[in-house]
């Protein structure tokens, strides 16, 4: 799985990021063992010492525990990560109004387009 990273954002940001959302949406399920630091650095394609620095931003909010000889997992704790995905949905959704805004959208504008791209989606339209 290709890790998409931006060399005009901090590469370090971005790993948590994308681990978060790796995390969130059960690519890396709950309770489960990660790959080796050096393994994930390789496939991120960065320094492992940056990927180190994002994993122990992670260990650090809860999301990963360190266990000494069996190496780094995800949180069992589901209610954690279910908190974590709301408030990056919750982001996002700020984000898309903040766009909306600026094109002079009203709320109602975006909901109607949100239905359409929906009814879309779920008709097998591009």
């Amino acid at each position: 799985m290709a890790w998409e990273l931006d060399s005009n954002r901090s590469i370090y940001s971005q790993l948590v990021e994308v681990i978060l959302r790796r995390i969130v949406t059960g690519v890396y399920p709950a309770g489960s063992r990660l790959d080796s630091v050096r393994d994930l650095a390789s496939e991120a394609g960065v320094n492992p010492n940056t990927m180190q620095r994002a994993l122990m931003e992670l260990e650090r909010t809860g999301m990963i525990t360190t266990q000494r000889t069996s190496g780094k997992f995800v949180t069992d704790n589901q209610e954690m990560i279910d908190g974590v995905k709301k408030e990056m949905a919750n982001k996002a959704v700020a984000r898309l109004l903040t766009e909306m805004e600026k094109l002079g959208l009203e709320k109602d504008d975006v909901i109607g387009i949100i239905r359409r791209n929906s009814d879309e989606r779920d008709n097998g339209v591009s």
